[in-house]
């Protein structure tokens, strides 16, 4: 896949130019037009130079679904700074551990977490500046210099994605900007000119729905790809996600697009359909999409029901490397939970580095070239193991794992890291938590391996059941008796009355594990 030399910052000054009174973001009952996203963020961007930044440094966003997200990720591409998302639920130790491991030497922070930031600045020698949301960033968008900054940019300019550290400290993926233009397609012009002249030819760009936190890979690719391409990001008005505003929203800015992360986001909305179905005009929506965690296949086609007019996309990627697998759904057709078909530079390997061969039933881990990142940040062991060299050729090998059929589609197992060896059997936790998530009675489940004397790991799950619902053990194992293999049965069913996923809709396996009895 070819590679021009693109920059975000080139590209969104080219878009603002193209179309400067255009709606860029709309956020509750404001509206920001291009010209004032284009001025606003100059205006931060010499705020930061100002503050003795330069480029490479790194800037940590710590920072909830609002406008001030994609303005500071502007101003910090045009001034060649490095963007480090922060997960706002992280607390002491992993929230430093970011903030140390990023190197930021600014961090752009809600002012709802200002005990959080009192408590580890004194650690943070590295860090310039502190720049809290409110009074002070409204400040350094609207007073000072608004022009251009007289910066010439490169697209081998970097950008952080902190992983979500499921199973240990999060690390940050490096992005250069022109591999990430290239991979997720946001344009097909060699240069930022040519493609403001496109924008400026083309007909208005998608107006689109970022539900899922911008924190994470899937709300902020959604986002950076509609404002590259010249469309508008709605951003939901409240901090967390609400079904019935989120469906408001589509209805009040005939929304086009929507991006979720599965089951996560789909059963809410589903809740709240099945009994307000005829309170929403939903026929603009032509597309939901999910990427980042199981979206089931009962769910998509409920989901159909109401959103008559859409085509459901389900990618498979990660913060490591996108268009892994994708698996579109329309009304009328049937759908498979967790099944893709294979993205155009994905191929499936075994442990030992041998292509795995369709229809044979051998688990693979999954593997993309191409445009891919550089590693991880200051983990040059890790970075080794997830981009390995495979016959010449460079991967990026996350750790999904999936068996491929005759036809050349791939079924998801699940991620490695997380794979469950009790008897010597390998039991992947989303096959088992698809399965269980099947009953009606179940609104949510995990399932985690946990240390037995006899089988090494017994699997173990915990189960969120619908309001009012009650469910017995006896039953659960009857209802998998014909949908999975004995051994992969939960020898262990907790039942809990809260959540235990992230925001980005992925399970929290650490806190599934504190739910767990002594």
């Amino acid at each position: 896949m070819a590679t021009a030399d693109l920059n975000f910052g080139d590209l969104l000054e080219k878009v603002a130019a193209a179309i400067p009174e255009k709606p860029a973001i709309v956020h509750g009952n404001n509206t920001l037009s291009w010209r004032e996203f284009d001025e606003r963020s100059n205006r931060l961007a010499h705020h930061l130079v100002d503050m003795g930044l330069k480029p490479g440094s790194k800037v940590a966003f710590y920072l909830r679904n609002t406008p001030a997200y994609l303005e500071l990720f502007f101003a910090c591409v045009k001034a060649r700074l490095t963007h480090a998302n922060v997960n706002y639920r992280y607390v002491d130790h992993e929230l430093f551990h970011v903030l140390d491991n990023s190197d930021a030497e600014a961090v752009v922070y809600d002012a709802e977490f200002q005990t959080q930031i009192d408590a580890l600045a004194p650690r943070l020698d590295k860090v310039r500046t502190f720049l809290r949301t409110g009074s002070s960033f409204e400040a350094a968008c609207t007073e000072g210099d608004a022009s251009p900054l007289q910066i010439e940019r490169s697209g081998k300019d970097l950008y952080f994605m902190y992983t979500g550290g499921t199973t240990g400290y999060p690390k940050a993926v490096m992005w250069q900007h022109e591999d990430r233009v290239a991979v997720i397609g946001m344009t097909e012009a060699t240069t930022a000119t040519e493609h403001g002249q496109q924008i400026r030819e083309s007909s208005a760009g998608p107006v689109v729905l970022a539900a899922c936190p911008l924190m994470h890979s899937t709300g902020f690719t959604t986002s950076l790809s509609t404002l590259v391409s010249g469309g508008c990001v709605v951003l939901l008005p409240t901090p967390a996600f609400n079904a019935e505003i989120c469906l408001q929203e589509i209805q009040k800015h005939k929304v086009e697009r929507m991006a979720i992360v599965g089951d996560a986001f789909s059963v809410p909305i589903l809740e709240h359909l099945r009994l307000h179905a005829n309170d929403y005009d939903l026929s603009s929506v032509s597309i939901i999409s999910s990427a980042g965690a199981m979206w089931s296949a009962h769910r998509k086609l409920e989901l159909l029901k109401y959103f008559k007019n859409a085509t459901l996309a389900d990618s498979l990627g990660s913060s490591e490397g996108s268009k892994l697998g994708a698996s579109t759904t329309k009304a009328g057709d049937t759908s498979a939970t967790g099944s893709f078909l294979l993205g155009p530079r994905t191929k499936i390997f075994t442990e030992d580095f041998r292509e795995v061969e369709p229809g044979t039933s051998e688990a693979g881990m999954i593997a993309t070239s191409g445009n891919i990142p550089l590693g991880y940040y200051k983990d040059e062991a890790r970075t080794e193991k997830t981009f390995p060299t495979i016959n010449g050729v460079r991967y990026s090998m996350a750790g999904d794992w999936c068996t491929l059929d005759a036809d050349g589609s791939m079924a998801l197992l699940g991620r490695g890291n997380n794979c469950i060896n009790s008897g010597g059997e390998k039991i992947y936790p989303e096959e088992v938590e698809e399965a269980l998530k099947t009953m009606a009675e179940v609104h949510d489940a995990a399932v985690i391996g946990i240390p037995d004397e006899r089988w090494g790991q017994a699997v173990v799950a915990v189960i969120h059941l619908r309001s009012e619902e009650s469910l017995e053990s006896t039953k659960i194992r009857e209802h998998l008796i014909d949908k999975l293999a004995r051994y992969k049965h939960p020898k262990q069913v907790i039942f809990v009355s809260d959540s235990f996923r992230h925001d980005n809709g992925k399970v929290n396996y650490r806190a599934v594990n504190a739910l767990l009895p002594n």
